[in-house]
């Protein structure tokens, strides 16, 4: 399906860049690595170079030890205890260094879980701050961009998904999101190229 553009307008000062989990964990080399991760990062870049004061990233931020964490999450780690903090470079949590240079003027969000959400940071931040408008980037398109994009969605924001700046490990699942937000979230979601919102974000 062909994007349909920024049906609701131009971007403007109250839009906030919020780029999703580009961080030394998944990228090449990395535990978790993406390998579409480093396609995506120069437009993220430029993105940021734009707006630096108006980008937040997230990092995600594996359980201390193996086992460890609420519910299922403590079978997730118990899986994955090689990615726990107590058995990785506590470095690979940080951003892909080309991102980290803009840290500040730009700020970073740490959170446990997909969602951005739900530790209540994120809406402590934006409560009162005038944003309401996320411009989207990052990884992963069928993990934790669809975590941030729902969670966006539901609290009213416009969403604007910039397609070529997101990214999954998986080709077919990130293929069939991106047709997800663009047919059944077309209300709500403007899926469009980086370009598209470079020339409309001044």
């Amino acid at each position: 399906m062909a994007s349909l553009g920024l049906v609701h307008g131009p971007l403007g000062e109250n839009s906030l860049h919020l780029c999703v989990d580009m961080q030394r964990l998944f990228a090449p080399g990395g535990p978790w690595a993406v390998p579409w991760a480093q396609n995506v990062l120069p437009v993220i870049e430029e993105l940021t170079a734009r707006h630096p004061q108006q980008t937040l990233f997230t990092r995600f931020v594996p359980a201390a030890r193996p086992g460890e964490g609420p519910g299922m999450w403590a079978r997730y780690y118990r899986r994955w205890a090689e990615v726990t903090l107590a058995n990785i470079d506590a470095g690979l949590v940080d951003l892909m260094p080309s991102l980290a240079r803009f840290v500040p003027p730009a700020r970073t969000l740490d959170k446990h879980v997909y969602s951005p959400w739900t530790e209540g940071r994120l809406d402590a931040m934006l409560n009162g701050s005038g944003i309401d408008t996320l411009v989207i980037t990052g990884g992963e398109t069928d993990v934790c961009v669809l975590a941030t994009v729902l969670g966006a969605i539901d609290r009213g924001f416009r969403v604007v998904l910039a397609t070529d700046a997101i990214c999954s490990s998986v080709d077919q699942t990130h293929d069939a999101l991106i047709e997800l937000y663009r047919s059944r979230f077309s209300e709500q979601v403007e899926a469009v190229r980086i370009e598209e919102v470079l020339e409309n974000w001044r």
